[in-house]
């Protein structure tokens, strides 16, 4: 089974949605604000967060945006997303954060990225690995303070 996960916004993430037409394969989808369905999917607007985890742990495979809540919520469960980043060009978020943060995460291994949802059906093929470290100066912590730093320094 594949999770998809859009988080709690009320922002579309349609074309994520798009990208995962033709996968043949059971889809479970918590869609927020979206309005496209892909065919067959099973359709929740929102799950509760027990509930969330719970289609987690079942899942072969979670595509999430790149939200930070969605994501350490995927990988405390050790499996690495596949993360597509919502963008502000497509009316999918107020601006592009998602888009070096989700890159910040791929570098450190923790995630997989796709940055173009045609290429979601390939990234689905295979299970991804299980995350890199997230604790310690060498994990996810050292790589979100170098990454706050970093934003926090260009505004």
């Amino acid at each position: 089974m594949i999770l998809v996960t859009l988080g709690t916004q009320s922002f579309p993430f349609d074309r994520l949605l798009r990208g995962l037409e033709g996968v043949d394969e059971e889809l479970v989808v918590q869609g927020g604000g979206s309005t496209f369905r892909p065919a067959g999917a099973t359709w929740f607007d929102y799950l509760d967060y027990p509930e969330l985890l719970e289609h987690v742990r079942r899942a072969r495979v979670v595509v999430s945006h790149a939200g930070v809540g969605s994501v350490m919520t995927v990988v405390a469960e050790g499996k690495r997303p596949v993360v597509v980043p919502r963008l502000r060009a497509y009316g999918e978020a107020v601006d592009d954060h998602q888009l070096p943060f989700a890159r910040r995460l791929a570098a450190a291994g923790l995630v997989a990225l796709v940055e173009d949802p045609a290429e979601l059906p390939a990234a689905l093929v295979e299970t991804p690995s299980p995350p890199g470290s997230l604790a310690g100066e060498g994990g996810i912590v050292a790589d979100l303070r170098a990454y706050l730093l970093e934003v926090a320094e260009a505004t």
